[in-house]
């Protein structure tokens, strides 16, 4: 029997990079069935008041805040970091540190925005703070991959908000908006900072993906749903930097680590998913992006051709015509393509009954859902959700693959 070891996470569960971290550790002790009790706050936030009090085995702690770095430096037992990646090495703890790969993080959106044709890009952050190192981080790549780039960039790091202030914050962010030369790819810090973003965009009128395409960064479920506009996001490693994490506190503790060692890893993100914040589209005629707009904002409410012509206000010759040279197909076409994305969304991000999919996406009938489907995919959405399903179950003998580490004292 191996000897049972007392850990203690340090995290703020209520964020979404904390959990997926939580969930990695997890992951690890159900792989490898070593003996640990775990300890975590009844509220899953960091209590930095007793840290000290800590005698058990091990920590894993996020060490985001240079106040909860400090004070684990003062334990004497082993530590393993877990935290943003930094430009100059100088900067990391002095301690085993995984750290999710910024760089690699704002490459992914920058790489996604560019393929679009985009050629201005901005980014949305944190005001300076000890606290929000990551954000610097993030912004300092994204500075580098522009200029490598040629292109030039524009950087708001706005307000840290509060039910007091969100008004105030919420107008800064319209003015500097505002000042943005369009079309425009603006990279958010996180996914809440993007859903302030579209929260502005519709504020003021402007079209997102047509002249704002958006990116955020955690890929949070939750911010997902509190937007019309589907948010495009940046998943993180972060499952499989938990899982790093307990191994090499596992191999501290087992002694295959000498004690002084101070591996540090850099996990690069997992994938970009693309929804319609930014599903850009470089388009030319300001007829055919206006009809754009219309038919993403409306399309699921069952409207008609009649009813984008109506909006654009020129004769349906006229802007089939331009529908044609922009974008190959039929105004007709362009409302029953973004009307079966969305059902696919859905389908695949949500457990929501399929008649119900099927009405909010404007199918006058469940019969005429499952046709539209047949004809354009050859399945029934009952299949297309099932095949989905079995490509999300995870391979729990071998979550993750190893990383070697190097190793220095």
């Amino acid at each position: 029997m191996k000897p049972r070891r007392y850990i203690r996470l340090l995290f703020n569960a209520n964020k979404t990079y904390d959990r997926q971290v939580i969930e990695g550790v997890g992951r690890y002790l159900n792989t490898t069935q070593c003996n640990w009790d775990l300890f975590i706050e009844d509220d899953f936030r960091t209590q930095q008041a007793s840290l000290g009090q800590w005698h058990g085995d091990g920590v894993i702690a996020d060490l985001d805040d240079p106040n909860i770095e400090y004070k684990l430096n003062q334990l004497q037992l082993p530590v393993v970091g877990v935290g943003g990646s930094y430009n100059d090495p100088a900067l990391y703890p002095q301690i085993p540190y995984v750290a999710t790969d910024n760089y690699q993080v704002m490459k992914l959106a920058f790489d996604h925005l560019k393929s679009l044709g985009l050629t201005h890009f901005a980014f949305y952050g944190l005001p300076r703070d000890p606290r929000y190192r990551w954000s610097e981080q993030r912004e300092i790549a994204f500075r580098q991959l522009t200029h490598n780039e040629g292109f030039a960039c524009d950087v708001f790091h706005g307000h840290l908000t509060s039910s007091e202030n969100w008004q105030q914050a919420q107008q800064s962010l319209c003015d500097w908006l505002q000042s943005l030369p369009q079309p425009v790819g603006i990279i958010a810090v996180t996914d809440s900072r993007a859903r302030y973003l579209l929260q502005a965009c519709e504020q003021l009128g402007f079209m997102v993906p047509e002249r704002i395409a958006v990116v955020g960064i955690d890929n949070e479920e939750v911010a997902r749903y509190l937007t019309r506009t589907s948010l495009s996001s940046i998943e993180q490693g972060c499952q499989q930097m938990g899982y790093q994490a307990a191994q090499i506190l596992d191999q501290l503790l087992t002694e295959q680590l000498p004690a002084n060692a101070t591996p540090r890893l850099l996990i690069p993100p997992v994938q970009i998913h693309p929804r319609q914040s930014s599903d850009f589209h470089a388009l030319h005629d300001p007829y055919v992006i206006q009809a754009m707009h219309f038919i993403r904002r409306h399309a699921c409410q069952g409207i008609k051709v009649e009813q984008v012509l109506d909006y654009v206000g020129v004769s349906r010759s006229n802007l089939e015509a331009r529908f044609k040279i922009e974008r190959n197909h039929s105004i007709h076409q362009e409302i029953h393509y973004f009307k079966l994305e969305q059902a696919c969304e859905l389908l695949r991000a949500t457990e929501l009954p399929i008649a119900q999919i099927s009405h909010y996406c404007g199918y006058p009938s469940l019969q005429y859902m499952y046709a539209v489907f047949k004809k354009n995919f050859q399945q029934t959405p009952k299949e297309f959700r099932g095949l989905r399903k079995q490509s999300m179950v995870p391979n729990l003998e071998s979550p993750f693959k190893p990383i070697k580490m190097a190793v220095g004292n």
